[in-house]
């Protein structure tokens, strides 16, 4: 984080709501606290709210001192701050925007500009044409540049990400578009491109003739809570799997790219999303697993099944679990399975990627019968406790040739004197700086949804697809288990089930 953006106003629309609050003005100022942001810089919230500006100071700063990981205290970086009350479904009023932007201008702030919209979906169409109409979004050579960032979801199905690409793109340019996905900014997403192709001991290996299968996990520990209207409307396959878990599949899957910048990245991740197989509509329902978690003891308290929680509907068919077996048809993965997962209600919070590599072809050390199916693996930990584990066989001390898998491991902890930047730190420094590489484009954004959009049509045309219960604090179906076909292999089970007292979540 060493390079510094041109001086700049950052309009973040959304900015009296929870995203804002929690995670963007903390970010910001943490970067802020570090010198990591221009002099002349300028933060102006836009929302609905009526809010005076004392008061929306006020409320950004309780925000900051609570969740800002930087707690050193810069009063500076309040005269920074600034607020509109706008109704932003109301093309005219983004006049009254336009005359305070040329306000800060005058200020000393060069014409730089960027927009986030920390919104509701509904507006990812409305305030980027808006902005059009009155001219704000267009870059010549009288101003500097337009650069808009959007919140997940893009779209809900592939519909409607073509929807919103081609509206936005009436608007604003490609380079202009930043389609933000905090998972890629965490540390260790960025390191798996380093892990590869940095290291020769790894490269060489990275392949069909070394792997036997990938696995790749995101579990959540807690329910919907209070979010059961929006959720009963997502569900798992589209709240992580469509966006968070392919866009990593991208980094464990994809060739080296010609130069390191923000296109050749991207489009060598295009290429993996383009040779996913197709589910097998003959084997659906061993390629796909859908579960819905049900009331369970935790600890020996009662925990609500998904449909005793607010909002939900007594008879939805909602996954709160989904697993899916993809298959990479290409030269580098041919043959390998790629198993991903993602659940609500799971033993732990963790996200991670599981390299399993291929058995060694005759097994000499048999006298410990319990290692015989144990490959090598490499666990790429993604969240929490962020870090990087290799597990592999050792000889016990004593007599004879007994094994026991031991782990060499690494993590980001360790590393008391470097400071870790939040996901959301580094993504809006990125954008500022106009690197793009972690930022979604457009055709990778739509090559997802064309994978994903035949599971869920399959999902609501043919009700004798299974949905199967799982108890809250296990992790899922049985049937996701049985996935793996390997012999001797099962998924990486990080966490003990939540039903024992001596729960453990190591690396």
């Amino acid at each position: 984080m060493e390079n510094r953006p041109e001086s700049h106003i950052l309009v973040i629309f959304g900015a009296s709501g929870d995203l804002a609050w929690r995670k963007l003005m903390p970010a910001i100022y943490d970067l802020y606290v570090q010198k990591m942001m221009p002099e002349n810089v300028y933060i102006l919230g836009v929302g609905r709210t009526g809010f005076e500006h004392d008061e929306y100071v006020n409320k950004i700063r309780t925000g900051v001192e609570k969740f800002a990981q930087i707690k050193e205290k810069n009063e500076s970086f309040y005269n920074k701050i600034g607020y509109l009350s706008l109704d932003t479904s109301n093309v005219d009023a983004y006049q009254a925007l336009k005359s305070r932007l040329e306000e800060i201008k005058e200020t000393g702030v060069e014409d730089n500009i960027i927009f986030y919209l920390a919104t509701p979906p509904d507006l990812f169409v409305t305030i980027p044409s808006a902005l059009h109409i009155q001219g704000l979004a267009k870059e010549s050579k009288y101003t500097g540049y337009r650069r808009i960032i959007i919140e997940k979801p893009f779209g809900t199905t592939l519909g409607s990400a073509i929807y919103l690409n081609t509206h936005l793109s009436k608007a604003f340019k490609e380079h202009q578009i930043y389609r933000i996905d905090h998972y890629l900014g965490k540390e260790t997403v960025q390191n798996l491109m380093v892990t590869r192709f940095s290291n020769s001991i790894f490269e060489p290996l990275w392949n069909r003739n070394y792997i036997s299968h990938v696995e790749i996990s995101a579990s959540e520990s807690l329910g919907i809570g209070s979010r059961g209207g929006y959720y009963d409307h997502s569900g798992a396959l589209r709240d992580m799997f469509q966006n968070h878990l392919l866009q990593l599949l991208t980094y464990v899957a994809m060739e080296p790219p010609t130069l390191l910048d923000a296109e050749s990245i991207r489009t060598e991740g295009l290429k993996v999303i383009q040779a996913l197989r197709p589910i097998s509509e003959s084997n659906f329902n061993n390629e796909v697993i859908r579960g819905q978690y049900t009331s369970s003891l935790i600890r020996g308290e009662k925990t609500n099944g998904y449909r005793e929680e607010e909002g939900v509907p007594a008879d939805s068919r909602t996954e709160t679990f989904a697993a899916v077996k993809l298959t990479i048809d290409n030269w580098r993965w041919s043959g390998v399975p790629f198993y991903v997962r993602t659940g609500k209600r799971l033993p732990t919070r963790v996200s991670e990627v599981v390299i399993n590599f291929k058995p060694t072809p005759h097994h000499l050390f048999h006298e410990n019968e319990s290692i015989l199916n144990t490959n090598n693996q490499l666990i790429i930990r993604i969240q929490p406790d962020e870090g990087i584990l290799l597990n592999f066989g050792m000889k016990l001390p004593g007599a004879g040739y007994r094994v026991k898998n031991v782990g060499m491991d690494f993590h980001y902890s360790d590393l008391s004197q470097v400071y870790l930047p939040s996901a959301y730190e580094r993504l809006l420094l990125d954008c500022m700086l106009g690197d793009a590489t972690l930022f979604a484009r457009g055709d990778t954004v739509e090559a997802a949804w064309r994978f994903v959009q035949p599971i869920l049509d399959r999902w609501t045309s043919d009700p004798t697809v299974p949905l199967y219960g799982y108890p809250a604090g296990t992790w899922g179906p049985i049937e996701a288990e049985r996935m793996i076909e390997i012999p001797g292999m099962n998924w990486r089970f990080p966490c003990k089930n939540l039903s024992n007292s001596d729960e453990y979540c190591e690396l």
